[in-house]
């Protein structure tokens, strides 16, 4: 290992997607000296499938495949997936959280008070998101508007979504976050993949990283992993924490599709504009937008040759269910879990109902598509490897991403775990006063300039 240059830490975080994001951003705004150590690059949002291609869709990497053939897909990049995701903002399960000792009503609405949430405008509503939610509703089903972490009033009806990163700023991510970090003199360092946590004594005292193809350490007397559901448990096994990555959940989903001869997919659809929660049943539906690539792929892998090129007359619904708890992670970060037949049960009633809504709506030649999966996480369950405050076994080791999610899941989690990050860091600034760590910043620089980041 290189040699270590000294440089004032308090808190290590690594990982910056909306945990990590969240945790540098509150401890830098109240002057702890935090350094953010990010596996992805960094750089201008361009926007492209380039972009996107090279840091969501690597295989063995940001592309995984279960034993299933379920592919699964998790942004590395600075603000993790939140660069790409639909950007829909479900509600946060007080009581679960609550039945684990944990009462985040206060970061809730302080998160609310200060994100960009909010259903979506009238005139943000595309004819085709307008067809389903009037169909669905026709049908009896509380099919509502969604609240979305978009800042609306920078939206333009030239604007596409933001699928591969938002250039326009419309869509919130947790690189804002990072921004904001960075400002309030955080440091971020792109190319930082974490091996292991440095343990003494029973404490965390620092972590092991590479960076450009060379073994770094940093030290400091907090660390915080949010590496994500996949991520945070692969770094805790490296670093004795045996346990974590097994008996998980991963929100399988499908897709429905219609052919519509009346109502055209337009250049600015948002996806997941509106939806209903059957929570009785397991499951959620929402509209569903994707861009030409992916229908391309989701229908290639149905063999629906015909529709390849049906981008603009399919209207589609996603039945995303709430999966049981099963499966292990490998060393490697491989998923390894088989869709159970309950789960099986819900997308397949699932469909059934949006067949309805899509039927009704005038649409013919409905389809389902392969099953996908999203947000992974149940995998450093709180209560089980963390206690009420996120801590590991281990002092001063905390776990701040989906991965502490202690229940079954099946919604968006990113309102939850920013109200996470929160708690988090308030725990942090309030109870944590230390001597400083050090960094090994022989290569990295100081700040993001000389790390290459975002």
């Amino acid at each position: 290992m290189e040699p270590v240059a000294p440089v004032d830490l308090d808190v290590i975080v690594v990982g910056t997607g909306p945990g990590g994001a969240t945790v540098a951003r509150e401890l830098s705004r109240c002057g702890k000296k935090v350094l953010m150590l990010e596996w992805g690059p960094g750089g201008p949002i361009r926007g492209t499938f380039a972009q996107y291609l090279a840091q969501q869709l690597v295989p063995g990497k940001s592309l995984l495949l279960t034993n299933d053939l379920l592919g699964m897909v998790r942004g590395i990049t600075t603000g993790g997936s939140s660069l790409f995701y639909y950007a829909t903002a479900f509600p946060v399960p007080l009581g679960m959280f609550r039945a684990h000792g944990v009462d985040l009503a206060d970061e809730t609405h302080e998160a609310r008070s200060e994100l960009p949430i909010g259903p979506l405008k009238d005139e943000m509503i595309t004819p085709m998101a307008a067809r389903l939610m009037h169909s669905a509703r026709q049908l009896g089903f509380s099919w509502q508007k969604l609240d979305k972490f978009m800042y609306q009033e920078r939206w333009k009806p030239e604007y596409a979504f933001g699928f591969y990163g938002d250039p326009h700023g419309v869509k919130w991510s947790a690189r804002m976050y990072v921004d904001e970090a960075v400002a309030s003199g955080a440091v971020l360092v792109n190319g930082a993949k974490v091996r292991r946590v440095i343990v003494e004594h029973g404490k965390a005292t620092g972590v092991e990283f590479t960076l450009k193809g060379t073994t770094r350490t940093a030290a400091a007397p907090v660390v915080v992993l949010a590496a994500g559901g996949i991520g945070s448990p692969v770094i805790l096994r490296r670093s004795g924490i045996r346990e974590a990555g097994h008996d998980f959940f991963f929100d399988p989903l499908i897709t429905v599709c219609g052919t519509m001869k009346d109502v055209k997919t337009q250049h600015n659809e948002i996806p997941m504009s509106a939806g209903a929660h059957m929570e009785a049943d397991g499951y959620v539906m929402t509209d569903l937008a994707i861009p030409p690539p992916a229908h391309v792929i989701f229908t290639s892998q149905v063999f629906k040759l015909s529709k390849l090129f049906a981008f603009h007359s399919t209207a589609r619904i996603m039945i995303k269910v709430r999966d049981g708890l099963g499966g292990r992670l490998t060393d490697g970060g491989g998923v390894r879990k088989v869709l159970a037949q309950d789960d099986r049960a819900k997308l397949l009633r699932g469909f059934e109902t949006a067949k309805r809504i899509l039927e009704a709506a005038g649409a013919t030649d409905v389809y389902k598509t392969w099953y996908f999966a999203a947000h992974p996480g149940g995998t450093v369950k709180l209560g089980q490897l963390v206690d009420a405050n996120l801590q590991t076994r281990y002092e001063n080791l905390y776990v701040c991403d989906c991965s502490v999610i202690p229940e079954p899941w099946g919604l968006p989690p990113v309102l939850t775990i920013v109200a996470l990050g929160k708690r988090l860091a308030r725990h942090l600034g309030a109870e944590r006063q230390h001597p400083a760590g050090a960094l090994d910043v022989s290569a990295a620089g100081s700040r993001r300039a000389a790390a290459g980041g975002s």
